[in-house]
């Protein structure tokens, strides 16, 4: 007797080998499937009847759509080759309809996607990643922070991210709100498990604005700048804002886990009155397809390069570089203080070296003070 293992998961495509192994995503939890050395010519639609099952008709039938936009499949194709009938082909494309995909249809067309269709799915995203990523989209929540924390709570393993298409109360530092409509942006947070002291969580936030920088000129072919210290910037307008939110291990010390959110400007989207002239975004006309997917992948895989990096500070020659705060003139403030002054260094800890014009010269954390750059001066 032959056993077929399968590793059921809800993204990663079948994959098959010659000892007849089958796996079609992370583990998570297994199902072995028994058949006899004769019966192995069936294993095939068999695996493709747990695929379906396991998968979701509906993200089959993206998929398939996916990688031919543009291409139009009838309903008898796809309902031979996912094993349903043509009944339930058409409930999976009202689905994925009434959730924004562009899906046209018509008699004796078949159904095709729209070669300019931006919407986020997690096979979407995971055809532009290694393994090693657990992938959640969600259509719309208050904050990808708040459902990553719930994940972590329950044990969720490390590189676990949740995208969403909105969020309705997402935020950034000091509880401000950030604005986060509906397709518009790429709205992900990240959950990482280093080996960190808690005076080195500053340096997680760092990685993450060097790494959105590089997706973001590397899907773009723009170049980005860093504000002190976790905002991005496009021609002197905030891009992209990053909180890292983070849980503390009471007997070590150390770094239980952190959370890092950021949210990204992609498209413009009606920005609101008080947004007008401080915010950007990183395409001002109608981007290339599939254009958020392929920004997510990109900043999943540079943001584990440089958080695996911490401890030799691979970040840092990166993030001094893309900072736009360095000889510039500035009002540091820390509750009644404030003190004007110029910017003259920043060093491998990302404290900002000040010189204020009474000649004194400090270091600044930014848990102890923020900046504001001035203008005309």
């Amino acid at each position: 007797m032959i056993y077929v293992q399968l590793y059921i998961s809800s993204s990663a495509p079948l994959y098959s080998s010659d000892e007849c192994t089958f796996r079609l995503g992370e583990l998570n939890r297994k199902t072995f499937l028994n058949c006899k050395p004769n019966m192995i010519n069936k294993v095939d639609n068999v695996l493709k009847t747990w695929y379906s099952l396991c998968m979701g008709l509906k993200e089959n039938i993206y998929q398939k759509l996916d990688a031919s936009r543009g291409t139009a499949f009838s309903g008898e194709e796809l309902a031979e080759e996912f094993g349903v009938s043509r009944a339930a082909v058409w409930k999976a494309v009202r689905t994925l309809r009434a959730e924004g995909f562009s899906i046209a249809a018509g008699t004796n067309r078949g159904y095709s996607l729209a070669p300019l269709d931006d919407n986020l799915t997690v096979s979407g995203v995971r055809k532009y990643l290694e393994d090693g990523f657990f992938l959640n989209v969600l259509p719309s929540c208050t904050s990808t922070n708040d459902e990553v924390k719930k994940l972590a709570a329950e044990g969720a393993p490390a590189w676990t991210a949740v995208l969403a298409e909105e969020q309705t109360a997402g935020r950034g530092r000091y509880a401000r709100p950030f604005y986060s409509p509906r397709g518009a942006g790429l709205y992900i947070s990240v959950l990482i498990r280093p080996n960190l002291p808690a005076a080195e969580t500053l340096f997680i936030t760092t990685s993450a604005a060097v790494a959105v920088c590089e997706a973001i000129e590397k899907i773009a072919d723009v170049h980005a700048e860093i504000k002190w210290v976790n905002d991005v910037f496009l021609g002197g307008k905030k891009v992209c804002g990053i909180l890292t939110e983070a849980a503390f291990n009471v007997e070590s010390g150390g770094l239980d886990y952190a959370i890092v959110g950021i949210g990204i400007n992609v498209t413009r989207h009606g920005f609101p009155a008080e947004l007008e002239g401080i915010a950007t975004s990183v395409f001002e006309d109608t981007p290339p397809a599939d254009v958020r997917a392929r920004l997510a992948a990109e900043l999943l895989k540079s943001l584990k390069r440089y958080i695996e990096g911490i401890s030799v500070r691979s970040f840092y020659e990166e993030y001094k570089r893309r900072s736009f705060v360095l000889g510039k003139r500035v009002l540091a403030v820390s509750g009644d203080f404030s003190r004007e002054g110029v910017v003259i260094d920043l060093d491998e800890n990302c404290f900002l070296k000040i010189r204020f014009d009474d000649g004194f010269e400090r270091l600044l954390s930014s848990g102890e003070v923020s900046i504001r750059i001035k203008t005309g001066d």
